[in-house]
């Protein structure tokens, strides 16, 4: 396809992961952004592969699966912060089958011995667990290497980057809300703690969700990540100390009783949750911008499908007249 000047609005993980597949296609590519890591909505992500309040389910699957396979590859390279490892999605009663579960060829029914007290049931699965401190940078120095420039530049319309941009890719995530006026977005308001040492050596979920409240464990290198909250509207970055308490008090039942953290640090993000990811292309009086948002809580889940998605929406779109 005939190579375009984009400009990727966002530096998160979906910006960069769009950013590097696009300049991979051949063509010139900036990301600008109001943010940059490590102060993005993306640094906060525990994260770890997990379609979490993502919608509609087939599109995600697909998405979620290739993203999978992506960051599986990139497990192979120790710069880019990622281990994968295998967890348990945790249970009281039996649960059905998960709906992801063709995607993940490593899915199986957790045994007796996988399952802390007070557990009947669980999924058992190998999943990359994504060091964000680490993992963004390497996003960055690899879109650097490929070409690619970053602006720290707010943009309050389309307009401003439809001048300098043949095409542009919407990778704002609840900042779409007030840029493209979509109302359909909403924030999920997430807090968690970073703790050390890394209490066990698997992650382990128990979404069980009760007034916005669940509870995991995410292991890393050196630390661990531990959640948190999922509420719906709250817009509040300050971190609330009876929420730390709380999510200790429910990770606690998750690990060894005489395993001890230390409270590094207390960290609050909002989640862009919408009805369903909006990823498609819009032509606005002859203009192209593909948008790619509303990832909910599986920002890194789907970041590497989506952005292969975003370079087919790119290549299907005619060029128009030369902006002005």
């Amino acid at each position: 396809m005939p190579a375009m000047h984009i400009v990727v609005l966002g530096c998160g993980v979906s910006g960069l992961s769009c950013g590097i597949r696009l300049l991979e296609a051949g063509h010139t590519v900036e990301i600008w952004a109001r943010e940059l890591p490590p102060n993005t909505t993306s640094d906060v992500a525990a994260a770890v592969w997990s379609p979490y309040k993502a919608w509609p389910q087939d599109r995600v699957t697909t998405w979620a699966g290739r993203t999978l396979e992506v960051l599986c590859a990139l497990a192979e390279r120790p710069e880019a912060g990622i281990q994968v490892v295998r967890g348990v999605e945790l249970f009281t009663q039996e649960p059905p089958e998960p709906w992801w579960a063709s995607c993940v060829p490593t899915y199986r029914r957790a045994t007796a011995e996988e399952l802390p007290p007070g557990y009947s049931h669980g999924y058992s699965f190998e999943a990359p667990i994504i060091e964000m401190p680490r993992y963004l940078p390497f996003l960055m120095g690899r879109f650097r290497e490929l070409g690619g420039r970053i602006l720290q530049r707010e943009v309050h319309s389309l307009e401003e980057a439809w001048r300098e941009a043949e095409v542009v890719v919407n990778c704002t995530g609840l900042g779409a809300r007030s840029l493209v006026g979509d109302d359909s977005l909403y924030p999920i308001r997430g807090e968690v703690l970073r703790v050390a040492p890394p209490p066990v050596r698997r992650f382990l979920f128990d979404d069980t969700e009760e007034h916005g409240v669940i509870a995991y464990v995410i292991p890393r290198s050196a630390d661990c990540i531990l959640g948190g909250t999922a509420v719906e509207g709250n817009t509040s970055l300050v971190p609330e100390p009876a929420n730390a308490a709380a999510i200790l008090a429910r990770c606690r039942r998750l690990v060894p009783p005489e395993v001890h953290m230390q409270v590094l640090e207390h960290r609050v993000g909002l989640r862009p949750g919408r009805p369903t990811v909006r990823l498609e292309l819009e032509r606005v009086a002859g203009r192209r911008v593909v948008h790619n948002y509303g990832h909910g809580g599986a920002g890194v889940t789907l970041s590497w499908g989506c952005a292969e998605e975003v370079v087919t929406w790119v290549a299907s779109a005619p060029p128009s007249a030369a902006p002005a």
